[in-house]
């Protein structure tokens, strides 16, 4: 049985999330404990807790001590992976994105296309907006074979979630292709996405877009944002958001082919105006530093390029304690070789395939 220690490194919930599937890949049993201990309310909380139920659905895995507030948990995973329709419910605003990236690895080498209906989050802090995970993480996973599509039916945001998404994953036809982004090279575009529910009145959506686009204009860049009001007189989604929030994602788009996002969703006392600045800083931080990701592709992209057949080359815009658990765990316990010189990541991928 594998031991991982879940205070190693970030002792995040991204430990617990890419373990589990890992084990299942390889098909050895794991012993995960001290989960999250360096969080402010450690062990598996829902999104954590539903993630890895959901991998053990599709795997016909076995879990003990998966509860809320659980520390430790060990896994036996199944002998197959199965594809089909799911539904998960994370029951309150965690994140839908968080559980779709547990997933994806296990997708890739199913037996059918899955097709996943999740509900929770969709936008919140310290998670990845789905926005990001449409428009910037899934792009540059089909460069290295990923063929899968995502659809928002209904925003989710914090506390009450009811979020709702449509996720599929296709299997892949050969082992995935390295990535090769050495050199950021010149932006040729900047687009994206200000969404607000329930707040016609205030203009959220244009006043974040005002904001982007005055701190983008000081650096000489334009931008295509798309404000979008998720109001009952002019739907965006199939459904209407439970509640009233607001999120927005940009992505910048470069002649090297390189994808950078950067995503703020509201809060309480969080000015329109403070998100569209924000947002606007941190992509244009991340294309200073000559990074050809940015600060959450990076870490994202690890789990798929040491599956990789071949050498993986990426720059990031700094060595994250995310980037660096997710390098400990892929050499852990998929034995891919990594290294790390300034913010150049290098994964050399195994090349995986799944045993018939």
């Amino acid at each position: 049985m594998l031991e991982i220690d879940g205070s190693e490194k970030s002792g995040s919930g991204t430990i617990v999330r890419d373990a589990v599937p890992f084990s299942i890949l390889m098909g050895e049993e794991i012993h995960l404990h001290n989960i999250r201990a360096k969080r402010d309310k450690p062990g598996l909380r829902p999104q954590h807790l539903k993630a890895m139920q959901a991998a053990a659905a599709i795997s016909q895995g076995q879990m003990e001590g998966d509860a809320v507030g659980s520390g430790e948990i060990r896994f036996k995973p199944g002998a197959i992976l199965q594809g089909g329709k799911f539904t998960w419910d994370i029951g309150t605003a965690g994140s839908t994105a968080m559980l779709v990236l547990c997933l994806m690895p296990l997708a890739l080498f199913a037996d059918k296309p899955s097709s996943y209906q999740v509900t929770g989050g969709l936008f919140q802090d310290f998670a990845p907006s789905l926005f990001h995970l449409k428009h910037v993480l899934l792009p540059v996973l089909a460069r290295m074979g990923v063929h899968g599509a995502v659809k928002i039916i209904r925003p989710g945001y914090v506390p009450r979630g009811g979020g709702q998404i449509e996720v599929e994953i296709y299997p892949l036809k050969k082992p995935l292709t390295p990535l090769n982004l050495a050199a950021q090279g010149r932006l040729t575009g900047i687009r994206g996405i200000a969404l607000s529910s329930m707040l016609k009145e205030r203009r959220v959506s244009e006043r974040m877009t005002k904001a982007c686009l005055t701190v983008l204009s000081r650096k000489g860049h334009q931008a295509l944002i798309e404000a979008v009001d998720d109001s009952l007189d002019q739907p965006a989604f199939d459904r209407s958001a439970l509640q009233a929030g607001a999120a927005l994602t940009i992505w910048a788009e470069t002649d090297t082919l390189c994808l950078l996002g950067a995503d703020m969703a509201g809060a309480r006392g969080r000015s329109a105006e403070f998100i569209g600045e924000r947002t606007a800083r941190m992509l244009l931080e991340d294309l200073d530093s000559g990074a050809t990701v940015d600060r959450h592709l990076g870490d994202q992209l690890i789990p798929f390029a040491a599956l990789a057949e071949g050498r993986s080359t990426f720059i990031v815009p700094g060595v994250t304690d995310h980037v660096e658990a997710r390098l400990w765990l892929v050499e852990r316990i998929l034995k891919a070789k990594t290294g790390v010189k300034g913010n150049v990541v290098t994964v050399a991928g195994i090349g995986y395939r799944r045993s018939a």
